[in-house]
């Protein structure tokens, strides 16, 4: 017979063991991103736009299947928009303050709408710790065929919008063009790409924008096991 001694050790153990499990977050899907200064370029343009732009981005990520903190987010969308006081990625510069506004999928009940909101957080880093505003909306972000290898991605949230197509050859306009900036999140795969639209209308930045026809774009996948 279990002795009241051992009782309590098992039950310690199997509540430290619960307790455990219901932090964990797994979870894989696909992520975008427009920015107002081109990612793809070569040295003359990157120049002729740090500090001037770059500042205002767009980027979401949707979640193919997983869960956050113990929070199921399957198909799930956030999207997070900021402002910066400099071009974002350049390294001679601090872009920080940094203001963000957060856009979060309405069809999550309001456990998921807190899990994508930490999610975001987590995986936005230092760009969205002073939140101002957060929204809900629907969120959708769709590839062509199905695959982000193709370039063409949309996503919708809201009031803001990026649409995507692939880099092609008569986008080398110098013919010394290489990937400037990193993303703005870690990513197991990202490509750039060109930005057809890129749009935040929205309310809590106090700007508003519309950046097309610029090669500021990044398509990628995401993973996060902790």
């Amino acid at each position: 017979m279990m002795s009241m001694k051992t009782l309590v050790v098992f039950v310690a153990i199997a509540s430290m063991a619960f307790a455990g499990g219901l932090g964990k977050s797994a979870l894989h899907g696909e992520y975008v991103e427009a920015r107002t200064a081109d990612v793809f370029t070569g040295p003359c343009f990157a120049n002729a736009e740090v500090n001037l732009m770059g500042e205002l981005a767009v980027f979401g990520w949707r979640v193919s299947k997983g869960s956050f903190e113990g929070v199921n987010l399957d198909g799930l969308g956030v999207v997070g928009v900021v402002r910066a006081s400099a071009t974002l990625g350049d390294i001679h510069n601090n872009p920080y303050p940094v203001k963000g506004v957060l856009i979060v999928d309405e069809r999550a009940n309001a456990e998921q709408r807190l899990a994508l909101q930490k999610m975001a957080k987590r995986m936005g880093g230092d760009l969205l710790q002073d939140v101002v505003k957060v929204m809900y909306a629907p969120v959708s972000l769709t590839f062509e065929n199905g695959n982000l290898h193709g370039g063409k991605a949309t996503l919708k949230a809201g009031l803001a919008e990026i649409t995507t197509r692939a880099i092609r050859e008569g986008d080398h306009i110098c013919t010394n063009e290489e990937v400037w900036y990193t993303p703005l999140t870690k990513l197991e795969h990202a490509m750039p790409a060109y930005a057809l639209s890129h749009i935040y209308q929205g309310e809590g930045l106090d700007t508003r924008w519309s950046s097309p026809d610029k090669r500021s774009a990044f398509l990628g996948s995401f993973q996060l096991n902790d």
